[in-house]
């Protein structure tokens, strides 16, 4: 027998023994978490533990709906990233930055050990590799059917937390804000959804990502044939002339990015645009960036926000 199997078959016993404390422990933390449940999400089924006491989160939206149900406090990781005011305290030190909302650290969430990690959006794609560390549910909402994906995912939450009845309020008043809203929209003539960045504009319609104001809220679009690209169709102060909505919807992405540039309110504010009705009228809208293009409106608070800031401008405007 030459040296190498030697010290092969001398080291053999060392390694059985490794191999039996960690199928120990595995066993043990399996034990530990034996009560889970097979929940639905955007890319298939996953196993996940019944009330997990440690979340990584690389949702935005899902952090609002968690802090909306008040289970914000079994989060111990979240993306680097610019939060809107009601996120804020996720900015803390106590919170463990595990990537980006693109790119999570795949290291830095073994170390955690999280029970459940959510993806959703941005990190959506991402849920195969992360799914290899841990149980990892994707909750990206489909712009096709935004309320109905808020709905399921809300739910989903809810069940996973044992807070299934608190969920079921919370969507009961987002529907009842959402009718309310309708019911005013219908009459407010047209709308027209535009995003500023960098000094430049894109127009957003029906069916796009923030066409949840035409196809959800109900108001009526100034134009129908607008490219459904994710970036929107790139446009001119001459277009938004032409098009002369009766609302301009104005989405600010430099300040949800954290960019500095020029504002949207300075970037309008020229004699094309005052020509239009919404500007003559005062129609003119600047919404939540945050809430609009970093939670896409998926998020319990940012949705009922975006209602309730739709309705004031609508109300504000009845009243005159």
């Amino acid at each position: 027998m030459n040296q190498t199997a030697r010290s092969f078959r001398s080291t053999l016993p060392r390694f059985r023994q490794s191999l039996l404390v960690l199928l120990s422990l595995s066993t043990l933390s399996f034990a530990s978490h034996a009560e889970t449940i097979s929940v639905q999400h955007a890319q298939g089924t996953a196993q996940v533990p019944i009330k997990p006491a440690k979340v990584v989160v690389f949702d935005l939206a899902t952090l609002d709906t968690l802090r909306t149900l008040n289970i914000a406090d079994v989060v111990i990781g979240v993306p680097e990233t610019p939060y809107p005011k009601h996120l804020s305290h996720f900015q803390e030190a106590s919170y463990t930055r595990v990537g980006s909302l693109f790119e999570p650290n795949y290291e830095v969430v073994n170390q955690l050990k999280p029970e459940l990690v959510i993806v959703g959006g941005r990190s959506g794609p991402k849920q195969p590799d992360l799914a290899k560390l841990a149980p990892t549910i994707d909750l990206t909402v489909n712009q096709e059917n935004p309320v109905s994906n808020v709905d399921s995912n809300v739910r989903l939450l809810g069940k996973i937390f044992d807070k299934e009845a608190a969920a079921e309020a919370e969507l009961k008043k987002m529907h009842d804000a959402i009718a309310a809203l309708k019911q005013k929209a219908s009459g407010a003539g047209t709308g027209l959804i535009v995003l500023t960045t960098g000094g430049k504009m894109s127009a957003y319609g029906p069916g796009s990502r923030f066409g949840i104001i035409h196809d959800v809220f109900g108001f009526k679009p100034a134009v129908t044939d607008l490219k459904e690209s994710n970036h929107g169709q790139a446009i001119s102060f001459e277009f938004i002339l032409k098009t002369n909505p009766d609302w301009i919807f104005v989405v600010d992405r430099d300040v949800a990015i954290g960019s500095e540039g020029q504002s949207a309110a300075k970037l309008l504010d020229n004699a094309l645009v005052r020509k239009t009705n919404a500007w003559k009228k005062q129609q003119v809208v600047y919404l939540d960036s945050f809430n609009w293009y970093l939670l896409a409106s998926a998020g319990l608070t940012a949705m009922q926000e975006n209602i309730q800031q739709l309705s004031d401008a609508v109300s504000a405007h009845q009243h005159h």
